[in-house]
């Protein structure tokens, strides 16, 4: 099988941001999200094409544009988001975004009327159905295919910093999970999410996807949902890897973060120097650890076995790229890195306000559609 990988400008980038639909009166999830995509759709009856649906009616995606610069992209982001409250506020509908939502059930949850989620919920049943989790997914622009593979191998030995960093998912269906992501754990249930295989060449790539096609596993290469993934059709490395986030400050953060981390790798690549990689069963320890830890997690940096704790390494790495960040336009962005550090990632909040609270989780969603509709306190 041969798959054509798009041409795209290096290190472009784009923003996919999942909300959820909340009561604004009792926290929980609200199933209209073909109402609010219907009111914004175009006048021939087609959903807007930065606005879209997900797999549950609870959730509405917002698409940036392509864009050369991260603050670019959170400016898109946010006038969607704009365009989304037009119709939620009157409704009384709040907008949020975690990993998961602190209480909700899956059964209460509704489907999308849609031929490719049917296909996937009639496969993967009762996992499937407890796909009630939110992500911030991040495209950056790769200018040649040769390239595709070693970064998405290379930004696997950084998995674990954004992990840690957009950690938002501590509680599940009204439970404490003693997780900083269960959202991690919980995605890569389905059959073809996860960690990527580390693979040498495009051509074993395309081997992989054609032994999944024959076997039934899967229609296509979109349907391989990798936690970092080539996206063939746009031309990029998509990081999917990370939790969703409250604010658009945190977006900008990690994305910036992403999008520093593969621009350098492309130099490097360029200059014939391979981005270091880790054993894949380093990675794999590296993700269990900063779903569970957080930003407390000590993880792997090197193939010898290096260890130190993820948020120290963090603020090492903000200053390493700073170059990067100056050329690509989002020096300000990557410092919130630090901001976040400091005032606490968002499992660490949402912990913070349940406790603070006698241990409500409505309390929880609701400092999360704050957060949402008026940033980070400073």
């Amino acid at each position: 099988m041969q798959i054509e990988f798009s041409e795209s400008e290096r290190s472009t980038v784009g923003i996919e941001w999942e909300l959820a639909l909340v009561d604004g009166a009792t926290g929980d999830l609200v199933n209209i999200a073909d109402e609010v995509l219907r009111e914004l759709g175009t006048p021939d009856g087609e959903e807007h094409p930065q606005i879209t649906h997900e797999l549950l009616l609870n959730t509405v995606e917002l698409v940036s544009r392509v864009h050369k610069t991260v603050p670019a992209a959170i400016t898109d982001l946010q006038e969607l988001i704009g365009l989304v409250r037009g119709v939620t506020d009157p409704l009384g509908v709040e907008l949020m975004c975690a990993g998961t939502h602190p209480f909700a059930q899956w059964f209460d949850q509704k489907v999308t009327p849609n031929d490719r989620y049917d296909r996937l919920l009639d496969r993967t049943q009762w996992w499937g159905r407890q796909m009630m989790i939110w992500g911030i997914h991040v495209h950056v622009g790769i200018d040649s295919v040769d390239k595709a593979l070693p970064i998405v191998n290379g930004l696997l030995t950084y998995y674990p910093h954004l992990q840690a960093l957009s950690a938002s998912s501590p509680f599940w269906a009204g439970a404490k999970t003693g997780y900083a992501s269960n959202r991690a754990l919980m995605f890569q249930q389905l059959p073809t999410a996860g960690l990527p295989w580390q693979f040498g060449t495009w051509a074993n790539y395309e081997e992989y996807v054609q032994d999944l096609v024959t076997t039934g596993v899967v229609e296509d290469h979109s349907e391989v949902r990798w936690d970092i993934r080539p996206s063939p059709k746009w031309g990029t490395v998509e990081m999917r890897a990370c939790d969703g986030l409250s604010t658009a400050d945190e977006v900008g953060a990690v994305s910036a973060l992403i999008h520093c981390l593969t621009d350098r790798m492309s130099g490097q690549l360029d200059d014939g120097v391979e981005p270091v990689t880790l054993q894949p069963w380093f990675v794999r320890e590296n993700k269990w650890r900063a779903a569970r830890y957080g930003l407390d997690a000590e993880i792997i940096l090197a193939p010898d076995g290096n260890e130190r704790l993820v948020s120290d390494d963090l603020r090492d790495l903000v200053e390493d790229l700073q170059p990067e960040a100056e050329r690509l336009g989002c020096v300000d962005e990557l410092a919130t890195v630090l901001t976040i550090l400091g005032t606490g990632a968002s499992y660490q909040r949402q912990l913070a306000v349940a406790e603070a609270n006698g241990g409500s989780l409505q309390a929880v969603v609701s400092s999360l559609t704050h957060e949402l509709r008026s940033g980070l306190s400073r």
